[in-house]
């Protein structure tokens, strides 16, 4: 009982200590005696409230994150398709460019040689009965294609069209082992027939009905030209001698060609439906290397 008294009175004594403490230091402003005191409180619940805090933070950060996460994701899936979009915009802006490219220089080569031409696509490797190296082609008889025409590209002859229905068409290619052109060698009336011998295009044989005609590395060779320009114009270049085989006491030449076309690699290709007024000999030729 007498304990419980004692506190009672020791509280109250403090109790009003603080309240006369207080009354004094709101008096007497920043002159109070207790401003020492007053400034070392600030600073050590000022400095408990920024631990707490820093202490605090990254939690509320993480929290944060984590409620944004979905949305965070949803971004970058956006990003991720628009970028896909922006890779085959490219993609196909250069396949155009190519395409461009690719029927310009066609339009040149059948310019020079006089060659009116169809213009088309190739859209598939087939198989033909009698052919092993034929493609589809997306221009047929309603476009003025008939069997027996002319097929060339940018580079030079492709082969000929075998068979066309009234949209497609089939084109075998001079690389084919049953392909026979009729060809000259530049510069000269040597004439010899070329034909496919498989190996994926990269080479194609030309046979020189004169023995005795010089026949060398670097020789080119374009097309002789058949009756009425068909199946083969004149003038179309085929391709450029890289080895010849020695055949003593035969009665022709053989040498091995690499064609100017890529027969591997066909994208736009052109159907000469009407043959040139007069042979434009070696006026289609490219350039050669070096030449300027």
């Amino acid at each position: 009982m007498n304990d419980s008294r004692r506190a009672r009175l020791i509280l109250g004594a403090l109790l009003a200590a603080a309240l006369v403490i207080l009354t004094i230091d709101h008096r007497t402003g920043d002159s109070s005696p207790l401003r020492p005191l007053r400034a070392a409180g600030s600073w050590l619940f000022g400095t408990a409230e920024q631990f707490g805090g820093g202490v605090v933070r990254p939690v509320g950060d993480f929290v944060s994150a984590i409620l944004s996460a979905p949305s965070a994701q949803q971004r970058i899936e956006v990003l991720k398709e628009e970028n896909a979009r922006l890779r085959a915009g490219l993609v196909a802006g250069k396949l155009d460019a190519d395409r461009s490219k690719q029927l310009q220089q066609m339009l040149g080569l059948a310019g020079t040689g006089g060659y009116k031409i169809v213009t088309g696509n190739v859209v598939a490797r087939r198989g033909q009965p009698g052919f092993e190296d034929a493609v589809q082609i997306d221009v047929g008889t309603s476009d003025g294609v008939q069997p027996d025409m002319t097929v060339l590209n940018g580079d030079g002859l492709i082969g000929r069209v075998i068979q066309a229905s009234s949209r497609t068409s089939t084109v075998v290619l001079l690389s084919d082992p049953a392909s026979a052109v009729g060809a000259r060698l530049e510069g000269g009336k040597e004439i010899g027939v070329v034909h496919g011998v498989g190996e994926n295009g990269r080479l194609v044989q030309f046979r020189l009905l004169d023995s005795t005609a010089p026949l060398t590395r670097g020789g080119r060779i374009v097309s002789f030209g058949s009756e009425n320009g068909r199946p083969y114009v004149p003038g179309v270049p085929i391709g450029v001698i890289e080895r010849v085989e020695l055949t003593p006491g035969e009665l022709t030449r053989i040498a091995y060609a690499r064609p100017f076309a890529d027969l591997t690699a066909l994208d736009a290709v052109g159907v000469v439906v009407q043959a040139p007024k007069r042979d434009p000999r070696d006026a289609v030729l490219p350039p050669k290397e070096g030449a300027r």
